[in-house]
């Protein structure tokens, strides 16, 4: 017997998140290319939107935009989308009372980290309420939480009454993460150094990542830095003894400037310790390029050893060492790790998950 499986597809005209917006379409592709026999999948977008992926059998255009379904999603107001088996890459979904039982409706969701919990302050106030008014809605009504990393999945019970439904299936690199044949020139274009490190971050925990490249000898390439974060940031490089001249600092790229700059780096350094799936580190390893990262349950779930995961007051010796000596094992590591995590193994867990519940 077959079934549909309806995925929700909420940021294909207005992006409130870039990396999450990449992976629904990305999982959306797997999740077709995976499908069972006599299985499909269908779609649920907001207006206005273009799917655009082929395979997907029936789309259902909702009459409001993705804002206007964000507000009436939070409140439990969800007219027109239908039941059956829901899958939602993100926290946004119908999140309303359904029979699993006896009309085998289904609806999951995907909490990608816990930012909104665990460090609220680097976020925008709106979205730390809606994510978590998110959350006590999928406590109610989800049949499964999907997670990233098993450490989030013990971290996220505690936060929430969800029992045995947190699941965890791994993110992936984007599908279109390959460096571009002008690469050089996209680096000039953002008039980088000719030898770096990239960074990446919270900008309150800069700090060890620019003493990892004063000691590694390197300029620093900070990428995703917030809109007006630059002078804050230069100011953190300088106390941790970089020059301001050698802290370049830029704001979100897209996947092919992304991995263009990535490609150019002798060292990636993440010091995101905050639960969740660590985006930037999974590209770096997939580029093959040296990891070291800041001590936390996700990065040791996920990196593992593919890189140097080390605690903050010994992140300058391990960026030294992974720029130096231990460059050419890194890169060996970070690029067999890099082979754990695909879209296609994610789709088929996804529907797996469903077959289970």
């Amino acid at each position: 017997m077959g079934a549909r499986l309806r995925v929700v597809l909420d940021q294909l005209v207005h992006v409130v998140d870039p990396d999450q917006a990449s992976a629904s379409r990305d999982l959306a592709v797997g999740l077709v290319q995976t499908a069972p026999p006599n299985c499909t999948v269908d779609a649920i977008v907001p207006a206005g939107a273009e799917v655009g992926i082929r395979g997907i059998d029936e789309v259902r255009t909702l009459p409001v935009g993705r804002r206007e379904l964000a507000a009436s999603w939070q409140l439990g107001i969800a007219p027109g989308v239908g039941g059956g088996l829901i899958h939602a890459p993100t926290l946004l979904a119908p999140l309303v009372r359904h029979d699993r039982v006896h009309d085998n409706d289904q609806t999951t969701v995907t909490l990608w980290d816990l930012r909104a919990w665990e460090a609220p302050s680097q976020l925008p106030r709106g979205a730390v309420a809606w994510r978590r008014g998110m959350l006590r809605r999928a406590v109610k009504h989800a049949d499964a939480v999907v997670v990233p990393s098993h450490s989030m999945a013990e971290r996220l019970t505690g936060l929430a009454k969800l029992g045995d439904r947190v699941r965890v299936i791994a993110g992936a690199p984007p599908q279109d993460l390959v460096v571009p044949a002008a690469a050089s020139s996209s680096r000039d274009a953002l008039a980088l150094p000719a030898d770096y490190l990239v960074l990446s971050g919270p900008e309150t925990t800069l700090s060890a990542g620019f003493r990892g490249a004063v000691a590694a000898g390197l300029d620093a390439v900070v990428i995703g830095a917030e809109e007006g974060s630059e002078p804050r940031i230069a100011e953190i490089a300088a106390s941790a003894g970089l020059p301001e001249r050698r802290a370049h600092i830029r704001g979100l790229l897209d996947v092919p400037a992304r991995a263009a700059v990535m490609a150019g780096a002798r060292v990636f350094v993440s010091t995101d310790a905050v639960a969740g799936w660590p985006w930037r580190a999974v590209e770096a390893m997939t580029l093959g390029i040296p990891v070291v990262a800041t001590e936390s349950g996700c990065h040791r779930d996920v990196i593992a050893d593919g890189g140097a995961v080390v605690a903050a007051e010994d992140l300058a010796e391990a960026v030294e060492d992974a720029a130096t000596d231990g460059a050419a094992r890194l890169r060996v590591l970070a690029g067999d790790r890099a082979r754990a995590f695909s879209w296609a193994s994610a789709a088929e867990r996804v529907w797996s998950l469903h077959a289970d519940l």
